[in-house]
Formats: structure tokens, C-alpha cells, sequence
């Protein structure tokens, strides 16, 4: 380690995945909120989640600013990329801010068989995000299809060994 170097601290989030343990019971993320906090870093968030997750949705982190790094982060996790999310978002973007939603690069892809969303960090662009795509494509009733009908068989190329042609 260079100790000649300043520390930086880092603002981190401690996200627990789990189907039987809540925040009062995390003993792991206890221990990680303790450990980085010792080191010198900033606890920015502390939640938990159901193993059980079909869709994330997050907001922000999209424009082009040094510290607008959500596609960075996520894009790389991205199993199959859905260019068409990104596409439909800045058509439906455009009727409302015109020429200005080239600033945003909103994005959606499949990650370990669940749907991730990646949205702007304003209002306006979360409400469009979801009322004129995701809400139709999250509803098993949106014809002529819809994400729903479609998640059992996201995983299908980890069921078949390998992913060539069964």
C-alpha cells in the first residue's frame, strides 16, 4: 500500500439479497457496514432485498457527467442488451424536451434472467419510462406481447448446459 498517497473515501451502498434475513437480522451486512466504516468510508445506503426479483428499475447516473456512471456499471452485466428500450425511451423523449434528450442514455438489458431499466434521474423521465413503456411491458395482459410471458424462458441457454441448440 502507498501510504504517501491521501485516502479517498468512498460513499458505498451494502445491498442484501436474501430470502430470510431483513436489516435487523443481517449479520453479513452488518459486518460490511463495519468494516467499510472502519476504513475510513461513508455508509451512502443500507438495504435489503428478496432473492425473488424479476425487474430492477433504477434512476439517475445517466447523463454525461464525470460522475453519471450507471450505464458503465451496468452494461457489463448485460447478458442481452434491449437497444429497443433506449430507442422507444428517446422517441417518446423527444415529443417532450425535443432535441435535449440526447443527454440521457437511458438503457435496459437482461442480467441473470431479470429485466434491469435504466432511467434518468428526473421526474419527468421516469414518469415517460413508465407510463409509456414499462407499464404495458410489465402487464402478462399487454398484447401483442409483453415481458411477462417471456421471463420463465430467460434463463433457458443456463438450462440447457451451455447454451447451444438443444
Amino acid at each position: 500500500m502507498n501510504t504517501e498517497k491521501p485516502f479517498i473515501p468512498l460513499s458505498i451502498a451494502v445491498l442484501t439479497v436474501s430470502d430470510t434475513r431483513r436489516i435487523e437480522d443481517d449479520k453479513s451486512g452488518a459486518v460490511l457496514v463495519e468494516r467499510l466504516e472502519a476504513a475510513g468510508h461513508r455508509l451512502a445506503d443500507r438495504g435489503s432485498q428478496r432473492d425473488e426479483v424479476d425487474v430492477v428499475i433504477t434512476t439517475g447516473g445517466t447523463g454525461f457527467t464525470g460522475r453519471d456512471v450507471t450505464p458503465e456499471a451496468l452494461e457489463p452485466l448485460f447478458e442481452k442488451r434491449m437497444d429497443g428500450f433506449s430507442a422507444v425511451f428517446h422517441r417518446i423523449s423527444f415529443d417532450k424536451i425535443g432535441v435535449s434528450t440526447i443527454q440521457s442514455r437511458a438503457t435496459g438489458g437482461v442480467i441473470a434472467a431479470t429485466f434491469v431499466f435504466v432511467l434518468p434521474g428526473s421526474p419527468g423521465a421516469c414518469r415517460d419510462g413508465w407510463d409509456h413503456i414499462l407499464e404495458a411491458q410489465l402487464d402478462y395482459r399487454h398484447k401483442p406481447c409483453n415481458f411477462v410471458e417471456i421471463m420463465p424462458r430467460l434463463d433457458e441457454h443456463l438450462r440447457r448446459g451451455g447454451g447451444g441448440p438443444a
